[in-house]
């Protein structure tokens, strides 16, 4: 039986590749591992092979004939009500949550996977009586790391940190917040780390922009942004420092994550900060964020 990869498996179905992942990951015959994809015991299963190539490294193959139009009965795809269940918590508090961790986003009525949602396994289905969208998610998502740290926020429960996450933590950004202590008071009562950040935050408060400092990303790592726009899911980051080193590799990796992760960003350097009426409306406008 001859085998083809994922991507000629996508044109044979005549679907976008990344469709066609997420099609996978949903029935649950794949896993994001990393900066690629790993085979699971499903996938196996069900026709996938992994090959090596001297080229293009590790990659998976399947059956030509591969039927993905079916759903494996032991692959368990849940809704925001059972997950909200678990957390005690309603499936619309339940949908805001996912919502701020940017897994999915309103429409006029009911939810959409967004793709930062699709890399969480989460496939995009509709009521049959209505025609209102909703998500449905692997029943693992429950695990999932940056989930309980986003519900712990919201209920107020902070857990203290593993012995496991204390030693991975970066210590090129704990020397930094030590470095640079949070001493400037902006104008809605943050304590930031720079002048410069001080007149973004106030500027943010001005214009009535619902924002966050210092929140976490909603990955594995442990990384923080500058500041967090709700509305339009926008990081910002104020890049100054530009003559220390280590600030620098800091920067580096940083914007690395945002790129591997597809977050919204908006980089703002000193010329930036000096004239934030004009350059911040016109970045913000980019994802649907009006100011003024």
């Amino acid at each position: 039986m001859k085998q083809i990869s994922t991507t000629a498996l996508a044109k044979v179905y005549d679907v976008p590749p990344k469709e066609l992942f997420t099609h996978l990951v949903g029935l649950g015959y794949i896993l994001k591992q990393d900066d690629g994809w790993a085979l699971t015991e499903l996938g196996v299963s069900n026709g996938g092979e992994v090959k090596e190539s001297s080229q293009y490294g590790q990659y998976i193959v399947w059956p030509e004939d591969i039927d993905l139009n079916k759903e494996p009965a032991n692959t368990k795809l849940v809704t925001s009500t059972a997950i909200g269940k678990s957390f005690d918590l309603s499936a619309n508090k339940m949908n805001f949550i996912l919502s701020e961790l940017g897994w999915v986003q309103k429409s006029l009525k009911g939810w959409v996977v967004t793709e930062q949602g699709k890399k969480q396994g989460g496939v995009q289905s509709e009521d049959k009586k209505s025609g209102i969208p909703y998500v449905r998610w692997p029943e693992s998502i429950i695990d999932s790391t940056s989930l309980n740290e986003t519900i712990g926020h919201v209920k107020g429960v902070e857990k203290s940190p593993s012995p496991e996450t204390i030693k991975t933590t970066n210590e090129e950004s704990v020397e930094f917040r030590e470095k640079f202590e949070a001493k400037h008071r902006s104008a809605d009562g943050h304590m930031v780390r720079s002048k410069a950040e001080m007149l973004i935050d106030n500027w943010l408060y001005m214009a009535e922009i619902v924002h966050a400092y210092e929140r976490k990303l909603p990955i594995e790592e442990d990384v923080y942004c500058d500041f967090y726009i709700p509305t339009g899911k926008v990081y910002i980051e104020y890049w100054g420092y530009e003559n220390d080193s280590k600030y620098l590799a800091r920067k580096k990796k940083k914007i690395e994550l945002y790129n591997k992760y597809g977050f919204n960003l908006i980089e703002l350097q000193d010329k930036e900060v000096q004239n934030l009426d004009d350059v911040l409306p016109r970045l913000l406008l980019k994802y649907g964020v009006q100011a003024y």
